[in-house]
């Protein structure tokens, strides 16, 4: 009797799954932290770069392009990375090496911001890199190194992705609110910078002696590790010693005031490095610059000195205009709406503003306000409300001219200073969009800003009556700087063709662009 054996194959019981190399809670929080943090440098950077190259559509489109990029290369680098070495000896570095490139972002910056000043292309997009490229390259890594320890289980990766990314996307909403919303009206750039720094760095440090009391050793020579200590103080000291352009952060503006050397009562106001008010503490009617020296003329011949007004002023500065009408006629009403608080604050410790019953500052958009004002409720409105050398482009649309002229009483005026430069397509584009509202519109400016051999400052002068042309043409001679006024048929072939803004399309900051 013979039997045949057979041989039977058992299959093993599935494997347990191998053990996460990082807690659930903790890979969520460095993806969390990881990703807010870009988002912070991303808004802080308009902060650092505005004060050399102003606030434009470009600058903010510059910084969030080299943010996208910074996250696409960062990201990419690190899945490469995690691909060829053990992402549990990168991490921790990773974190340490954001931390001190962040610090290192504020020297570079206003080292580097004092050569490029301008608004030159070349200018914003280099330093908008070099405010974010590295730090923010540094910390997107830090996502597909996460990833990569996370996937001990390829039954679940669609999970675990999934989830990660929206964890990120959520550190990013998040840093960006309380970045906007709390931390830049709270705390200086500086701060928010070094803050952030010493987090990223702080965490780093703290993961890495974590992950070798869990694992042993890890990568890394006790050399790169003391240079990285050496680079970090470096950083913090350099951060310290860099100049900064600002003697008041607002939540809008770099400030600055400077006593004028020639006159001890002089003072002149910067904003983001750009001269935007001048002021003679000890008189009120003296009026510095051309324009303001333009809209307090057609101010005295519109109405007689001494005659109230009730006027509004779209943009506060340094209040030039306010108080120059609250000196030479005492009764009338000033209402200021000015989006800037710190403004505010700054000019009544420095400027000699002095808000009360008659000459009162409303914070607040200037769109906004606006359209809570009665209708024919105003004598005189002057639009002065700038975001750098920039007229915001929902101040400058024919919707804005059409609210203003509802606000505006029938025989009143409204002036509009606007600065351009050749060949002057943002000129003819406002003139030609007030235009479209009021029924008499004239310019005043150097005449070399008119032939288009200059870059100046324009003032718009609108009404739905005829306007006070012959007594400006005469009192304009009487002033320090040569200035022309065009109206009626030069003024119609200045700005023929010109496209008229709107809510819809008002591309501003391409207009102000030299050709």
């Amino acid at each position: 009797m013979s039997s045949t054996s057979s041989d039977v194959v058992v299959d093993p019981a599935p494997s347990a799954p191998a053990p996460r190399a990082l807690p659930n809670g903790l890979a969520a929080f460095l993806v969390f932290l990881s990703s807010g943090a870009v988002l912070v440098l991303e808004t802080v950077s308009l902060r650092l770069v505005g004060p050399y190259v102003g606030v434009t559509l470009q600058v903010t489109s510059s910084v969030i392009g080299m943010a996208l990029g910074a996250i696409a290369y960062g990201a990419w680098m690190g899945g490469w990375l995690a691909d060829r070495r053990d992402p549990r000896g990168l991490l921790a570095p990773a974190l340490v090496l954001a931390g001190i490139a962040t610090a290192i972002t504020l020297p570079i910056v206003r080292y580097a911001g004092e050569a490029l000043r301008g608004g030159a292309a070349s200018a914003v997009l280099l330093l908008t890199a070099l405010a974010v490229l590295v730090p923010a390259g540094l910390l997107a890594a830090v996502t597909p190194l996460v990833v990569k320890l996370q996937l001990a289980d390829l039954r679940r990766t669609g999970q675990v992705v999934g989830r990660l990314s929206g964890i990120g996307t959520l550190g990013g909403i998040t840093a960006t609110l309380v970045t906007g919303f709390v931390l830049v009206a709270a705390l200086p750039s500086t701060v928010i910078v070094l803050g952030l720094a010493a987090v990223l760095g702080a965490t780093g440090l703290a993961l890495g002696a974590y992950l070798r009391r869990r694992a042993g050793a890890l990568p890394g020579p006790a050399r790169g590790k003391a240079a990285l200590a050496v680079v970090g103080l470096a950083a913090a000291g350099l951060a310290a010693v860099a100049p900064n352009p600002c003697d008041v952060e607002t939540a809008y503006h770099c400030a600055k005031v400077q006593v004028d050397p020639r006159w001890s009562e002089g003072r002149y106001l910067y904003l983001n490095s750009a001269q935007h008010s001048y002021v003679n503490l000890a008189d009120p009617t003296h009026l510095e610059y051309a324009y303001t020296q333009w809209i307090g003329l057609v101010a005295d011949v519109a109405t007689p000195t001494g005659q109230r007004l009730d006027a509004l002023h779209l943009g506060g500065g340094g209040f030039t205009v306010p108080r120059y009408l609250a000196a030479t006629r005492p009764d009338t009403d000033n209402l200021v709406f000015e989006i800037d608080g710190g403004l505010v604050d700054l000019d009544r410790r420095e400027l000699g503003v002095r808000t009360g019953p008659r000459l009162r500052a409303t914070v607040g958009d200037a769109r906004v306000l606006l359209g809570a004002e009665p209708t024919d409720s105003r004598d005189f409105i002057v639009g002065d409300a700038f975001g750098h050398l920039v007229v915001p482009w929902h101040l400058a649309t024919r919707e804005m001219a059409a609210e203003i002229r509802r606000v505006l009483r029938p025989n009143g005026i409204y002036v509009q200073n606007v600065i351009d430069m050749p060949p002057g397509r943002f000129i003819r584009a406002e003139l030609a969009t007030v235009a479209a509202e009021f029924r008499y519109v004239a310019a005043i400016a150097p005449p070399g800003a008119f032939a288009g051999r200059q870059g100046a400052n324009f003032l718009i002068v609108a009404a739905d009556t005829p306007l006070p042309l012959a007594a400006i043409q005469a009192r304009l001679p009487t002033l320090p700087d040569e200035a022309g006024l065009m109206h009626d048929a030069e003024l119609a072939a200045f700005v023929k063709g010109a496209l008229v803004l709107t809510d819809d399309y008002a591309p501003v900051d391409q207009l102000l662009a030299t050709a």
